[in-house]
């Protein structure tokens, strides 16, 4: 068990092998104070750390009780009784009066880990990990909060949650209830967020930390395009190898807020959860609220051991079977090769040409169902265009299965055309303001997925379409925002429910359909990758990256992305050229290396290729097959950034029994050198001899990492080089 409670310095203390957080109750209030988190120290009698005003009376006798709450670190704050930084719990009583301070109650520690209902969750058995039940109440409210807190026994992980019951005798309203705080001295930091926009999903912004509120959002009702449920708190010199630091990331798919307040004393607070704009729950008594999980993670190796602890914590406790450690299948899609101008023979042809090189599968995306020519119409009629497709998916699904290869399926199940049957039959399906025409976006209207017969009128379609054919995966997209944010199945003083009611709707019908359909590949999409977050990955064991197909943009997309995510959850294609975003022109060999280090595929016409394009297909696909367990199930190192250097990039991944590395490097803008780029490796064994693939020399790995390996000279833009390192 690596979770402790010292009852005589009342003091808990949480294990993971390189941190320990440490929670006291401060007073004999019992208020639940944060007392350290960070490399990991036997001691418990750390309450000094707290540097409460020694000459100040208890609380409860306090004649400044406000100081004391301003000023207390504070493991899941409440509001109104004195502490002006950013609250986790806000509770409005039906006579309107606001205010809330929690205090201990119990605890329980116990191994292995609860499941959240209703909500995805990282997992793991006693074998993996202990828990601890801190129970809290506001005795005035007659409420009771359960925090959670789990600590991992070989990750530097915790993960937390807290559960929200009422226990007195009338109804409350949660106006906001986020997942997790932490309280601390600013220790000199800068703080990184993932910005973005569609088409330029996850940039990196790394910024000093200054006074008062700042970091990440949405209230789009998808995690967003726009801004990553995270943020990371490190020391100012830190970088990837060097350095603390401390990342918060919400296993959440809609509006969140993660935010570090730097105050007037330079503390620092971070909070993550549920955005509290538009949120507002009624709780009856009886009733409990559960909010999502926030993954906190420490590292003492900079960015380098955050990265890890991540990709490992998701890849072992969050992705789901038979996909966890199972290979991904190649693919093409005939979205940019076709858009919706198909027929069945021109997708055979697509298929015949991707069987005869080795593809695996072949998707079909947007404009096979009811009379589906453009995007104006039929989304929500999820019924085979026969016109299109004689013989329907079974008879499309049966030809290229006999090629050899998967068949696998584009739908979007929480949207609805105006121009639809199911729209005209059920108008109130959507979501929309009463006397105000719903705004649409690419002719499109949302869904009020919160509404269980809406869910069942969609699934109900949408299961008989998965059963008529042997359709092995599915992308599953959502192409708009919400707006209009209101639904006529709701009372009055409900309405707030409506934006995490809809994402709880999401995934019943996510848990829905793979417990229908066990093996299914589910991949989500977001207009790309606007809701590429922990959430969807319970579900999906890969999400498309980003519309930007472009490889030179992707570069920089698929940085932030790896930053916090595996590998193994980043679809990437090989796009059409020029590209269908920007109009760049890059070799189809570049476009393959960019790729390969992610879910591999092709979304471009493959009957339009040269034939000295078709003929690197094989190569790529056995690089693919050769190395793609490396990139997905070995460490990521980031050895170079074009986003920084604006000349290179260069991505190692390196095994876990450190045997073979694998340097993806793209050289993007020629300069005029004198000199080659020398890069030094990380990740490798010191001791052990590698060979390298592109010379054939051979080193100790701590030569490729002290010294450095001296890339080949490449004239030209947007060129580059796969090289493999393997142990002798």
């Amino acid at each position: 068990m690596n979770i402790f409670f010292n009852e005589q310095e009342r003091v808990f203390r949480l294990d993971t092998p390189g941190s320990t957080y440490l929670i006291a109750l401060a007073d004999q209030a019992g208020f639940p104070a944060h007392m350290y988190y960070g490399r990991r120290i036997p001691d418990d009698n750390m309450r000094y750390l707290l540097r409460l005003n020694p000459n100040m009376p208890a609380f409860a006798d306090s004649g400044d009780q406000l100081a004391y709450l301003g000023e207390l670190p504070t493991e899941y704050p409440g509001h109104g009784l004195g502490d002006y930084r950013e609250s986790c719990l806000r509770v409005e009583t039906a006579q309107g009066y606001r205010a809330c301070n929690l205090t201990y109650r119990s605890h329980e520690i116990y191994g292995g880990k609860p499941g959240l209902e209703g909500l995805p969750a990282t997992r793991g058995g006693e074998e993996d990990c202990a828990t601890l039940e801190l129970v809290c109440a506001d005795e005035a409210l007659g409420l009771e909060v359960h925090l959670y807190y789990t600590a991992f026994e070989k990750l530097d992980a915790v993960c937390r949650s807290a559960k929200i019951v009422n226990r007195g005798g009338e109804a409350l309203k949660l106006t906001a209830a986020l997942s997790a705080c932490l309280d601390m001295d600013n220790k000199d930091f800068d703080i990184i967020t993932l910005h973005g926009s569609w088409a330029y999903e996850r940039m990196i912004q790394r910024r000093k930390l200054g006074w008062g509120k700042q970091g990440a959002s949405s209230t789009w009702g998808i995690s967003s395009h726009q801004m990553q449920p995270f943020l990371a708190l490190l020391e100012h010199d830190a970088n990837q190898e060097r350095g603390q630091v401390y990342a918060m990331n919400l296993v959440y798919s809609g509006n969140f807020l993660a935010q570090a307040e730097m105050t007037q004393q330079e503390n620092v607070r971070a909070v993550i959860g549920i955005h509290p704009e538009g949120f507002g729950w009624k709780l009856n008594p009886g009733e409990a609220f559960q909010t999502p999980e926030a993954v906190l993670v420490y590292s003492s190796h900079g960015l380098e051991g955050m990265t890890h602890t991540f990709h490992d914590l998701y890849r072992k406790h969050l992705i789901r079977e038979p996909w966890r450690n199972k290979p991904r299948p190649s693919l093409v899609n005939n979205w940019e090769a076709t858009y919706f101008n198909f027929d069945k023979e021109k997708l055979l042809d697509i298929a015949r040409t991707a069987a005869g090189r080795g593809i695996e599968m072949l998707v079909l995306d947007d404009g096979w169902f009811g009379c589906r020519d453009t995007d104006d119409n039929s989304l929500g009629d999820w019924v085979v265009n026969e016109k299109k497709l004689p013989g329907g998916l079974r008879y499309l699904a049966e030809q290229i299965n006999a090629m050899g290869m998967k068949f696998g399926l584009w739908v979007e199940p929480e949207m609805v055309c105006p121009n639809s049957n199911l729209y005209r039959a059920h108008p109130d399906y959507a979501l929309q303001v009463p006397g105000r025409k719903p705004m649409e976006a690419r002719h499109q209207l949302v869904l009020d997925i919160s509404r269980p017969e809406v869910r069942e009128c969609v699934y109900t379609q949408l299961k008989a379409v998965l059963s008529s054919a042997n359709i092995e995966y599915v992308k599953w997209d959502m192409n708009r925002t919400l707006t209009d944010v209101a639904s006529f199945c709701l009372e009055a003083d409900r309405q707030g429910e409506l934006f995490h009611r809809y994402v709880l709707g999401v995934y019943e019908m996510q848990e829905r359909l793979l417990a229908d359909f066990p093996n299914l590949l589910l991949e989500n999409c977001c207009s790309g990758g606007g809701r590429f977050d922990p959430g969807m990955l319970y579900y999906s064991p890969q999400i498309w990256t980003s519309d930007n197909t472009d490889a030179i943009d992707r570069l920089r997309i698929q940085e932030g992305t790896a930053l916090i995510y595996p590998l193994s959850t980043m679809g990437a294609h090989v796009a059409a050229c020029p590209s269908h975003t920007n109009g760049r022109v890059t070799p189809f060999e570049t476009r393959g290396l960019v790729s390969l280090p992610g879910c591999f595929g092709y979304e471009l016409d493959l009957t339009q290729l040269t034939e000295e394009e078709l003929a690197m297909i094989p190569g790529q696909l056995e690089n693919y097959k050769k190395y793609g367990s490396v990139f997905h199930d070995g460490d990521y190192y980031r050895i170079a950034s074009y986003g920084e250097n604006q000349e290179y990039d260069a991505v190692l991944a390196v095994s876990k029994d450190k045997k073979t590395a694998v340097l993806d490097y793209i050289h993007v803008m020629s300069r005029q050198r004198r000199r080659t780029v020398l890069l030094p490796l990380r990740g490798l064994d010191g001791e052990t001899l590698y060979r390298s693939s592109e010379t054939g020399e051979i080193r100790s790995g701590a030569a490729w990492m002290y010294g450095g390996m001296v890339m080949p000279r490449m004239t030209g833009d947007f060129t580059g080089k796969l090289i493999v390192l393997e142990a002798v």
